[in-house]
C-alpha cells in the first residue's frame, strides 16, 4: 500500500541567505500580500535574498501598488540598488500549446485503457532485481506562499528484490550515517514509487474511472494523457500523520501514457474531500518514469517523484530522485556520494505541436 508519512513540520527562523530569481521574489511578494504577512516581518525577511538577475523599479511599483508596506518596499529598493548592474529578467517561459491534434476515436480509447490496465498489472513481475541511489530533497514553505527552503538532504540506497523495496539511509546533509531507520526519519517520507501507486489505480476493485484528457509531451515523446478519479470506498492510499491520525481519502490525477510504446510514464495524484478536523488539508504526488539501462536492458523505471502536503499553512514538499541504477548483486556496493539535482527540463511538460500543415 502507498503511504504518506507526516512525522513533524519544522522551520527553523534562522536561514541562510537565498538566492532567488526576480520571478520567484515577485511571487513571494505576492502572497505575502494576499496572505497578509506583517510588513515588518517580510521586510525582515527579504535582508536574506539574493537575487540572480535585476530587480527594477518599476517591478518594485507593481508591488507597491499590489499592497506591498512600506518597510517591505524600502527593502526591495535595497535589493534593486544590489541588483542594478545584473542581466535583466529572462522572458516568461512558453505555455504550452492547446494541441488541435484530434483525440482517438471512442474504439481506440478503449483499447488504449485496457494497455494500460495490462501494463500496470504485469508491471511489477517484469522489473529485475537492482539496486539505485534515491537522493530526498526535504523542504518547508511556513506560509503556503510558494517561497520554498530546502531543509535537508536524505541519501537513501534502494534494494528493490524480488518485487520488495528495501530503503536503507546512507547519508543525511553528505554526511555517512550508521543505524537510521528510513521510518523514523523526522519530517516527510513517502512509500509506492515502485509499482504499487500504480497498481492500486488499476485494480479491478478500484473501479477508478478514467476519461481522454488531451495530449502531452514528456521528454520528446507524444503522451497520451487520461485523467482518473477513485471514490474514497474503493481507495487504499491512505496519509498518515505523526503516526496517530490515519485517514483514507479518495483521490485523482492524471496518467501520461507513452503514444508509440504505450507504457506509463506520469502518474499524478491529488487527495479528495479530506475532513476539515484531519491535521493535512492537502496531499498530492507527481511521479515520473524514464527509460532506464541496467546491464544493457531498457527497463521503464521511476525517475522522480515529487510529494507536497500542507497543515495549517505550512507546507512540506519531498522532491525524490532515482539515480545510479545497476544490477542486484551480492557484490554490488552503493557510491557514497549525493548526484546533483536533475536539470527541470527532465520532467518539465513541453508544448503539444499541432497537426502538420498541408504544403
Amino acid at each position: 500500500m502507498s503511504r504518506i508519512f507526516v512525522l513533524g513540520l519544522l522551520f527553523c527562523s534562522l536561514l541562510p541567505a537565498q538566492t532567488l530569481t526576480t520571478d520567484k521574489l515577485k511571487g513571494f511578494i505576492e502572497s505575502s500580500i494576499k496572505m497578509k504577512y506583517p510588513d515588518k516581518q517580510v521586510a525582515e525577511y527579504l535582508k536574506h535574498i539574493k537575487l540572480t538577475d535585476k530587480l527594477d523599479d518599476s517591478t518594485i511599483e507593481d508591488l507597491q501598488g499590489m499592497g506591498a508596506g512600506p518597510k517591505t518596499v524600502a527593502a526591495l529598493k535595497i535589493l534593486g540598488d544590489a541588483s542594478k548592474n545584473l542581466a535583466p529578467p529572462p522572458p516568461p517561459p512558453v505555455k504550452p500549446v492547446v494541441s488541435a491534434i484530434p483525440p482517438p476515436d471512442s474504439i481506440e480509447q478503449k483499447k488504449i485503457r485496457q494497455d494500460m490496465e495490462d501494463y500496470a498489472r504485469e508491471y511489477s513481475s517484469h522489473l529485475p532485481n537492482y539496486i539505485c541511489t534515491q537522493v530526498v530533497r526535504r523542504s518547508v514553505d511556513p506560509g503556503s506562499t510558494g517561497f520554498w527552503h530546502q531543509m535537508d538532504t536524505v541519501t537513501i540506497k534502494l534494494t528493490y528484490f524480488e518485487q520488495h523495496e528495501k530503503y536503507e539511509v546512507v547519508m543525511m546533509n553528505n554526511r555517512i550515517v550508521n543505524n537510521v531507520n528510513y521510518e523514523s526519519l523526522q519530517g516527510a517520507t513517502s512509500e509506492g514509487e515502485f509499482g504499487s501507486m500504480m497498481k492500486e489505480i488499476f485494480e479491478p476493485g478500484t473501479h477508478t474511472e478514467f476519461e481522454w484528457e488531451r495530449w502531452g509531451t514528456l521528454r520528446g515523446k507524444r503522451m497520451h494523457v487520461f485523467s482518473y478519479r477513485v471514490a474514497q470506498p474503493n481507495s487504499k492510499w491512505s496519509i498518515l500523520y505523526e503516526k496517530t491520525d490515519r485517514m483514507t481519502p479518495g483521490y485523482h490525477g492524471l496518467i501520461y501514457v507513452d503514444k508509440d510504446m504505450l507504457s506509463i510514464m506520469r502518474i499524478t495524484l491529488e487527495a479528495d474531500d479530506i475532513p476539515p478536523s484531519f491535521p493535512v488539508q492537502m496531499a498530492r504526488t507527481t511521479l515520473d518514469y524514464d527509460f532506464i539501462d541496467i546491464s544493457g536492458h531498457q527497463f521503464v523505471l521511476p525517475l522522480k517523484s515529487s510529494m507536497e502536503m500542507r497543515a495549517g499553512r505550512e507546507m512540506v514538499k519531498n522532491e525524490n530522485e532515482y539515480r545510479l541504477y545497476r544490477k542486484y548483486g551480492a557484490e554490488t556496493t552503493i557510491t557514497y556520494e549525493t548526484p546533483a539535482a536533475l536539470p527541470d527540463s527532465q520532467t518539465k511538460e513541453e508544448p503539444v505541436p499541432g497537426p502538420p500543415q498541408p504544403k
